[in-house]
């Protein structure tokens, strides 16, 4: 089978015409990948920013697909199924976060595409049990992007759910996102970009966001919470400060530049400075069924497998609007 493989961080992916199809062991499904999101995680796993990834690594963690085989233990009848694959690829279940209900936060979790192999190939294998079913609504290469943009933008905001005025900080995939789900429960957007990027502040409004400027900009009133997708620590103090008394600012990423030091002022009154780490299923299961009801239209740019390195590049550069997608068939 064909994938784009891992050799050595900071390298550009290889394409692997010889990989050897794998088998599905006990609980897993045999995956026939027909489309895989490109997300900033993977940019970070092939720039060297996430330590340890598995040696010759396939990458990618946002993969659609249907079931062309099964393991021990799953009923053939799964075959033919349409499934999407996330980044927590598999959990303990038994230490204390997994029973707590937090198995986003499991001592020994592995994650698609790091720790196990991803979607940039034409196959791949998933536990079961971490596989979802995609609603109907949505093409293979429109739902790639909701199960890792989507998921993590969801869970970040479901922390700042009550919020009335709502800032968005990077506006990419998560983001042109997660203003769709503010929306739909009526709260106002505020969303920021790259200082000068007005192609983006155009998308931004065009998506919904009743203002849109640069980073170092304030808003035209205080919010009441914000959320930060791009991975740059020094927007933690700029984003205090735009909030109001009582605020929630969220860190969505799972790799952020240092935070520099700031005054406490900008903490001060009550504001709470919050990380968001990885999904739990629970997160799956209720943002697929929201995306479906809203419904959720993903703005995608698609690329064939072989590009890999391609759409690396354009999520690197900030080229691109909404997700980049890899089909491979």
């Amino acid at each position: 089978m064909r994938a784009m493989a891992l050799d050595e961080p900071g390298r550009p992916l290889r394409l692997d015409l010889d990989r050897v199809r794998p088998e599905p062991g006990a609980g897993e499904l045999l995956i026939r990948v027909h489309a895989c999101g490109v997300c900033r995680t993977d940019l970070h796993v092939v720039d060297g920013e996430l330590p340890d990834p598995r040696a010759a690594l396939i990458p990618g963690h946002e993969i659609v697909g249907t079931v062309a085989a099964v393991g021990y233990g799953i009923p053939e009848t799964r075959v033919g199924e349409r499934v999407g694959v996330p980044w927590l690829g598999w959990t303990c279940g038994e230490c204390a976060f997994c029973r707590s209900g937090r198995e986003n936060l499991c001592d020994r979790a592995r994650f698609t595409g790091y720790q196990l192999n991803g979607g940039y190939a034409d196959y791949a294998v998933a536990d079961a049990a971490f596989c979802f079913p995609i609603p109907a609504e949505f093409s293979d290469e429109e739902a790639a992007p909701l199960l890792c943009a989507g998921l993590i933008g969801y869970r970040a905001w479901h922390m700042v759910r009550e919020a009335s005025r709502l800032g968005l900080y990077g506006f990419g995939a998560a983001a042109h996102i997660a203003i769709q789900v503010a929306d739909f429960h009526q709260q106002t957007v505020y969303a920021f970009t790259r200082p000068g990027d007005t192609t983006g502040q155009a998308f931004a409004r065009a998506m919904g966001a009743v203002w849109a400027g640069d980073s170092d900009q304030s808003p035209p009133e205080p919010l009441d919470a914000a959320i930060i997708f791009a991975p740059v620590g020094a927007l933690v103090p700029a984003a205090l400060a735009a909030t109001n008394k009582g605020a929630t600012v969220v860190c969505a990423g799972i790799h952020m530049s240092d935070i520099p030091s700031f005054a406490y002022r900008l903490l001060w009154q009550e504001r709470t400075l919050r990380s968001v780490a990885n999904l739990t299923r629970r997160d799956g299961e209720a943002f697929l069924d929201l995306a479906g009801r809203i419904p959720v239209r993903t703005r995608v740019t698609t690329y064939e497998l072989a590009r890999a390195n391609d759409a690396l590049d354009d999520l690197r550069d900030g080229r691109l609007e909404g997700a980049a997608v890899l089909r491979t068939s």
